[in-house]
């Protein structure tokens, strides 16, 4: 079961998104556009941030994130 790990930076207008432990970067690499692709020491994609991001308010509450889900 991978585990995916969505967070979302309201300050920082960041969303990232980890399929692996973010603690295993080692290589960040923007691809363009405010794409950003994070690496591990063996340059396998473990996740992506995306900046200039704003999620909608709903109820007049921030979003609810961080969230955490699991893909079988």
């Amino acid at each position: 079961m991978t585990k995916i790990k969505v967070y979302y930076d309201e300050k920082g207008k960041t969303l990232s998104v980890w399929f692996d432990d973010p603690k295993k970067e080692v290589v960040s690499e923007e691809v363009g556009d405010g794409t950003i692709v994070n690496k591990d020491k063996n340059g396998r994609v473990i996740g992506i941030e995306r900046l200039y991001i704003t999620l909608p308010k709903q109820s007049g509450k921030n979003p609810s994130l961080p969230i955490e889900f699991s893909i079988t």
